[in-house]
């Protein structure tokens, strides 16, 4: 039996670490976190007393309960002084060990902690000759984010819901993520695009071709003409010549942040995939931890790297660095996330986690390499009979690649030998019109690289704050791949100057992050009525105060009062807020047959039309805005195309009408009462063949879906979770061991009847609102 119990907090590592340690050590894991705030205390105190410190009442989790049962049993059978805690290093890790602590009955003060940044047996073993006892700093700065954050939701969420048309929730740290993208797009909006002329020539000189741009650009076409024009008895001679030397030096190795931004823009991993990956390479011993903002890498890690590159590469690849993390409010000394073998290339069958590794490997590998060595060259040449403009030809050659070997590449631009006085022909010169571009839209990349810049966030919170903002609909991924638009080409021959109109697509989105109609609506009121919610500058002050508790520097009580009595005070005067005024609403014009107002405005389910009043004896009709079209931009035409929705597309086989429309998920077709959703199509166009194809899919499916129909309502269904019996009104699990297609009616009846009541957001939304009623009466 063995002596010692040790208790991470997955357990993927705690196979590996036991594995480690031997015999004396059991290894049992917490699997995250156990406790949380609760929802509703028994005595009726708040969850989080406010008026004593901010004392805050904790429950274990339903689903951890057996966990804990466990973990019982096992301290017991080892007694309280054999049990080390080994949760991650971080504040989470930190508070679990505490949260561990509280429930097994183990003293704080005298429980082993360790911590490790990578699972190898060195590092193992070594922090087992090394325990300390919990760190309450690092505890407390992780209360105070937890109450914080939960003190915003549970006030702020109620007065979204009543107070913005289909408002959802609040984040205090999603919120400013938010107003970024919002803010981006709206520049994107106002931006007036220009257009110029480069001129670029293609030059012949010893059977080479090579390129050349003019050092001045037009603004109008009939300048870029004129020019061309001008070119016809001209010559071309090099004037100058002149080379240097260049230099490229590697990234530092990555930190949670660089990882995410490059994993994106690389290999195009959302941040979510990208610390999934990350951590089943943490959890499986191969990288060291991966929620880090340190860009140190420990002396053992430069040695193995250097020991490996020289042998690999040879002495002249090697340059040992020591890179010093710029953070000011860098959490704890963790290194860079690095591989915990670098000379091992293969560590895994799956595909992502592969290409994750690949990367992290190479990265940390180009940190100790030298500098890539290069040589450019920049040659000018003018035009005869005029000193200005004159051409450029800018060459790059790579003279050693260093760390180039291994990480980024290098892309070389190899001219001809020439030299002062060459004259030459030219093979043909183009004007082309060029657009000035608009700011770009956020990436998940540049997104977090954005957040890190302000100051807003931490490792362990970026890819949660990006996840975030899309579930809760306040952001999307672009799918679009941009539109044409003509572009004039001007091309001179030697002899003639011939016009060209080609097409290039423009404002693709595809991938990239844009704030949801809800998104700017939910801005607009936070910016309006809670500035601190979305403040840059104070949400960066926030995450500054947490360090400043971590490092004992601030208590948190005081950085929790600081905050919370202004912000209370703005959710007491919320009652204020006019509902009607929130979102855009924009009268668009009369329709001409009924003589009714349309309107375009904000509803529930987002961004609408609306044809008629409601103060009239008919019900107005609604529908959802042409897509890509916004409150401020959809036209009378467009709102006019709306209404002639539903349209009739034609009949089924069995001689039932097939309906096109457009709801509050997309548009669909309908027949009788099953709905069939044409994402790809125009409801206002769509065929009668294209109508019943869709159709026909969705019967398989739908006969895929049903295992057994009682006549009753009651039927058995294959769902997204696996196979259930429901009525309409509420649904029952099927028992593990039950064959679906075996189960009689009475069956079913009986597992319906004796499953919980199906609660629903909305529900529990009116009694959240309730509530905030009664709190302010």
């Amino acid at each position: 039996m063995s002596k010692n119990l040790v208790i991470v907090e997955s357990p993927a590592k705690a196979k590996t670490i036991e594995k480690y340690l031997g015999s004396d050590f059991h290894v049992l894991s917490s699997i995250g976190h156990i406790r949380s705030i609760v929802k509703k205390t028994k005595d009726g105190t708040p969850p989080i007393d406010v008026k004593n410190d901010f004392y805050a009442h904790y429950e274990v989790d339903p689903e951890k309960k057996k966990v804990i049962t466990e973990l019982k049993k096992a301290v017991k059978a080892v007694g309280k002084d054999n049990v080390w805690l080994a949760t991650d290093e971080d504040r989470e890790g930190e508070a679990i060990a505490w949260h561990l602590c509280k429930v097994l009955d183990l003293p704080p003060e005298t429980t082993k902690r360790i911590v490790f940044h990578e699972i190898t047996k060195d590092a193992i073993t070594q922090a087992i000759k090394q325990p300390r006892m919990v760190d309450m700093n690092l505890v407390q700065a992780q209360q105070a984010r937890q109450i914080l954050d939960r003190l915003v939701g549970f006030e702020l969420s109620p007065v979204v819901w009543q107070k913005v048309p289909g408002g959802k929730s609040a984040g205090r740290v999603q919120s400013p993520a938010v107003r970024l993208l919002v803010e981006r797009e709206r520049e994107i909006m106002q931006f007036e695009g220009t257009s110029q002329f480069k001129v670029t020539a293609l030059f012949l000189h010893d059977g080479q071709e090579f390129k050349a741009e003019l050092n001045q650009r037009f603004d109008t076409e009939k300048e870029a003409q004129n020019f061309l024009e001008n070119l016809r008895e001209a010559t071309f001679t090099v004037s100058a010549v002149s080379k240097t030397p260049g230099m490229r030096n590697p990234a530092a190795p990555f930190t949670t942040s660089t990882l995410q931004q490059e994993a994106n823009a690389k290999l195009g991993f959302s941040s979510k995939a990208t610390m999934a990956a990350a951590q089943k390479l943490y959890q499986a011993g191969k990288i060291t931890y991966m929620r880090t903002d340190s860009v140190n890498l420990s002396g053992q890690a430069i040695a193995a790297a250097t020991d490996f590159i020289k042998r690999l590469y040879g002495p002249e690849y090697s340059t040992v660095r020591k890179f010093k993390t710029k953070a000011a409010g860098a959490q704890e000394a963790h290194e860079a996330i690095r591989p915990t073998d670098i000379t091992r290339e293969s560590v895994s069958s799956n595909e992502y986690d592969q290409k994750l590794y690949d990367l992290i490997r190479r990265r940390t590998l180009a940190s100790q390499m030298s500098p890539a060595k290069l040589e450019k060259t920049t040659v000018v040449i003018t035009i005869s009979g005029q000193k200005e403009p004159h051409f450029e030809a800018k060459g790059e050659v790579i003279v050693f690649d260093g760390f180039l070997r291994v990480y980024g590449g290098g892309k070389e631009e190899i001219l001809p030998k020439l030299a002062s006085g060459d004259t030459f022909e030219t093979h043909s010169i183009t004007a082309r019109q060029t657009f000035a571009r608009p700011p770009a839209r956020y990436t998940e990349g540049s997104l977090v690289k954005k957040l890190e810049d302000l100051g807003i966030g931490r490792p362990s919170t970026y890819a949660t704050i990006i996840d975030t903002i899309q579930t809760r609909g306040y952001a999307e991924k672009g799918t679009g791949e941009g539109e044409p638009r003509d572009v004039i080409v001007l091309h001179y021959n030697g002899e003639t100057v011939e016009r060209d109109v080609i097409q290039e697509k423009t404002g693709a989105n595809k991938g990239k992050l844009m704030p949801t109609p809800s998104g700017e609506l939910i801005a607009d009121f936070l910016g309006d009525h809670f500035t601190q919610v979305v403040d840059y500058g104070f949400t960066a002050n926030v995450e500054e105060e947490f360090d400043q508790i971590a490092s004992d520097k601030l208590a948190k009580s005081t950085m929790l009062k600081s905050f919370y009595t202004p912000f209370h005070k703005l959710i007491e005067q919320s009652g204020g807020i006019d509902r009607s005024k929130v979102g855009a609403s924009r009268a668009i014009g009369t329709d001409p047959k009924s003589g009714k107002p349309i309107i375009a405005r904000f509803g529930r389910f987002g961004p609408m039309l609306q044809l008629g009043t409601t103060d009239s004896d008919e019900k107005p009709q609604f529908s959802p805005l042409p897509k890509g079209e916004k409150i401020e931009t959809v036209t009378l035409e467009q709102a006019l195309e709306m209404f002639k929705l539903p349209r009739l597309v034609g009949k089924t086989a069995d001689g039932q009408d097939i309906k096109a429309n457009v709801g509050r998920f997309g548009p669909y077709i309908q027949v009788g009462k099953l709905f069939v959703s044409i994402k790809s199509e125009d409801p206002r166009t769509i065929t009668l063949e294209k109508a019943l194809e869709l159709y026909d899919e969705k019967l398989k499916t739908e006969a895929e879906k049903n295992i057994a129909d009682f006549g009753d309502g009651i039927k058995v269904l294959n769902g997204r979770y696996g196979p259930y019996i429901t009525n309409g009104k509420k649904n029952a699990k099927i028992p593990k061991d039950t064959d679906p297609k075996s189960i009689t009616h009475d069956e079913a009846k009986k597992l319906l009847a004796e499953a919980p009541a199906k609660s629903s957001r909305r529900t529990t939304q009116k009694s959240a609102r309730k509530t905030t009623r009664r709190k302010k009466t």
